[in-house]
């Protein structure tokens, strides 16, 4: 992937992951806009990166995810690296949950993690389809290959983003679109709540993985664990799922 000179979006990319990449474009040389729910992790992005151009979006919503688009696309026209990095993550079990009254709870990690990163790409896909190079980057996990049974509708979302992944890359193989996929392992981020991942790789250091594979033109990146799982086969998966589900089922039962 071309690391210079390009017009980034990325969602989330006020915390976590997706600030650890927004400080790598900015340091490239690269002009970086974010959008997220909170005003107040923008703004203290804003502080620490004055450069920085930031935009209130909630990616649940249809609405913001049109606005967004109709504004970067007007204002920001040289626009021509997506990555979506916005995700939540939900644990449970499923005999404690009641579908019933809290569905509107269990599928905002749906509309979260897939139907706004495949809304995204059918956006902006054909405004990058006239550029001389874009790319798009879709995060997906290495829960996707071999799933935490304690978080089913994150793996599972996880699992639809490398398929749609997939399938984006072949469809736009024609065009100057280069598409990416980022597959993390845990990395220790607030996603899912605060200490959940302390265990996980530090944001950095899988950050600079990241980009040397970005550097190296990979299109399959994942680091760590999530590298190992992208080519397990289903045995090595089978066992891998329930080791993770024996150690961690206590923490929802």
């Amino acid at each position: 992937m071309k690391l210079s000179g390009n017009t980034v979006l990325i969602t989330g990319g006020a915390a976590g992951i997706g600030f650890a990449f927004t400080e790598r474009f900015i340091k490239g040389g690269n002009k970086v806009i974010v959008c997220g729910r909170s005003e107040a992790k923008l703004q203290k992005a804003k502080e620490k990166y004055p450069e920085l151009i930031t935009r209130v979006c909630d990616v649940t919503k249809v609405s913001d995810r049109i606005a967004l688009f109709d504004w970067v696309t007007s204002e920001h026209p040289d626009l021509n690296v997506l990555v979506n990095n916005a995700g939540i993550q939900q644990r449970y079990h499923v005999l404690k949950t009641n579908a019933k009254d809290d569905w509107n709870y269990y599928s905002q990690e749906i509309t979260s993690n897939t139907e706004a990163p495949f809304h995204f790409c059918m956006l902006f896909a054909p405004f990058f389809a006239n550029k001389d190079y874009a790319a798009i980057l879709n995060l997906s996990s290495g829960l996707a290959f071999t799933p935490m049974a304690i978080a089913p509708i994150y793996s599972a979302t996880k699992a639809a983003v490398h398929s749609f992944t997939m399938s984006l890359r072949h469809q736009l193989e024609d065009t100057a679109i280069e598409v990416i996929e980022v597959a993390p392992p845990a990395v220790n981020t607030d996603l899912g709540g605060v200490g959940l991942h302390t265990f996980g790789t530090p944001v950095d250091e899988f950050a600079d993985a990241v980009f040397k594979g970005l550097k190296a033109g990979q299109n399959e990146i994942g680091y760590a664990r999530a590298e190992k799982a992208m080519r397990m086969s289903r045995d090595e998966i089978d066992e891998s799922v329930r080791e993770m589900y024996s150690n961690m089922k206590n923490t929802i039962l």
